[in-house]
């Protein structure tokens, strides 16, 4: 906990260290969690950049001013940041009471025993490495460097590429993964059979023909490729390495940040169900900094601001917060446990979001017409469950591979549309594919279909630098 003096910093590192000591009781397991105490305008950066240290790009300025709006109309406050890792990195605003950072640190005690024991969260550490705030400072130090070298114009056309493609991975890969072979397997060349070739020289079989040894040269790729940041650093035909560099740095941090997407829901409710219980079950805390971190913790869990009446949007934390205390009550803590480490938010919603929690929380699908009217259109479970996972699909881009590279570099993509359910934006699409050619620099198109059914293919228009 880092120390700013004063009897107050004093209380709250005496109350984080007592709560440290009740999780583990109760059985929470985490790795070290360092707090720091951050001004409001720092803490307004780390939400937005989503890291302390970054690569530096103007996007994150226009998120910055639609954040800064959001908070002032009080649509926003941002309690803490929390990064997994080992140690686990939390940012608390220095100007919270209180109650509020106490209320805070239960919170971010949750978010770690999470992060350090969900299925998810542990593959993807694994493979990005648990110091993502020190590999991040190193990237943008590289980022820096181009800068210096090539020139704003010429690095920042790499990353408005590399950010627009930024959701256009692939879970299923390895971070780290190689080049896919340069040549195919012979036609008639044998299938690896352990078994078979234990009994195929035995008296009276037949001698295996001759294997096709002549060498051709393998499709690329060989299926539909949907890590598009892997693919066009991998195979882009005129990237520098240090573009190369940029695509890969995207994409790992990319990998970093998907967990945290996928298990929003299970992970905000985790977190939420655990600092409530912690306080209410710490007998240290004053009766008057428990009754205020109460109302704290009813203004993050609540289902709708203000006065509204009606929830148009959904609120991770009050969902998730009711199904973990829905589950804990019907099923056990150790049940809990259980999901908690085995799920992501698809497994989670639908398995365990039941028609009689949804009722309770007045949960449904709405739609909007043309004229502006917004009514309720269902309260089937199953339609509730979709609804609320659609945003998450594909880190809520549209599906879109590589179907081919050919001879003269030149690229084609494809969105699947049959199996996407999210359809595409043509006018956002071209105004990537404007990206993807400043980068590929040979033909690139995009075979889609429009509102209509009627098949599409947008070529990019040259640009250059």
């Amino acid at each position: 906990m880092s120390e700013h003096g004063g009897e107050r910093d004093a209380r709250l590192a005496d109350y984080a260290a007592r709560l440290e000591t009740l999780a583990l009781e109760h059985g929470l397991d985490f790795d070290p969690v360092h707090f720091d105490m951050v001004p409001n305008s720092f803490m307004l950066e780390i939400a937005v950049y989503g890291l302390p240290v970054r690569m530096r790009h103007w996007s994150f300025g226009v998120r910055y001013i639609h954040q800064l709006v959001r908070q002032h109309m009080g649509h926003s406050r941002i309690f803490e940041v929390m990064f997994p890792g080992d140690p686990c990195r939390a940012f608390m605003l220095e100007h919270n009471s209180l109650a509020e950072n106490t209320l805070v640190t239960a919170h971010v005690l949750g978010h770690a025993d999470f992060a350090k024991n969900n299925v998810l969260f542990k593959r993807f550490m694994n493979m990005a490495g648990s110091h993502i705030l020190e590999q991040s400072a190193a990237r943008a130090h590289r980022l820096e460097a181009a800068l210096a070298e090539h020139g704003q114009e010429r690095v920042e056309a790499v990353l408005d590429a590399a950010l627009a493609l930024e959701a256009h991975i692939d879970i299923d890969q390895p971070l780290h993964r190689p080049r896919y072979p340069e040549y195919a397997a012979p036609a008639n060349a044998p299938a690896p059979d352990a078994f078979g070739e234990r009994y195929a020289r035995l008296p009276g079989e037949a001698e295996p023909p001759e294997p096709d040894t002549r060498r051709q040269r393998a499709p690329l790729p060989p299926h539909p490729e949907r890590d598009l940041l892997w693919f066009i650093a991998t195979y882009g035909p005129e990237l520098d390495e240090w573009e190369r560099d940029i695509f890969l740095a995207v994409r790992e941090e990319a990998y970093y940040f998907h967990p945290i997407h996928a298990c929003q829901i299970m992970n905000e409710g985790w977190a939420s169900y655990w600092h409530a219980r912690l306080l209410r079950e710490a007998g240290f805390l004053p009766s008057e900094l428990y009754l205020a971190a109460l109302k704290s913790h009813s203004d993050v869990v609540r289902p709708y601001a203000g006065g509204q009446q009606l929830a148009l949007s959904l609120n991770p934390y009050h969902l998730g917060f009711a199904m973990w205390e829905h589950i804990v009550e019907r099923d056990g803590i150790e049940a809990a446990r259980r999901i908690m480490c085995e799920e992501d938010d698809f497994g989670f919603i639908r398995n365990y979001l039941d028609e009689e929690l949804a009722g309770q929380l007045d949960l449904f699908v709405h739609e909007t017409r043309k004229d502006g009217e917004t009514r309720i259109a269902n309260r089937d479970i199953h339609a509730i469950r979709e609804a609320i996972l659609a945003p998450k699909y594909n880190y809520g881009a549209p599906s879109v591979a590589v179907t081919l590279l050919k001879a003269d570099g030149s690229l084609e993509l494809r969105h699947d549309f049959q199996h996407d359910g999210r359809g595409l934006d043509l006018q956002q699409a071209e105004r990537v594919m404007e990206y993807v050619d400043r980068i590929w620099r040979r033909p690139v198109a995009l075979n889609t279909v429009d509102f209509r059914g009627v098949v599409r293919t947008l070529p990019a228009r040259k640009i250059g630098f």
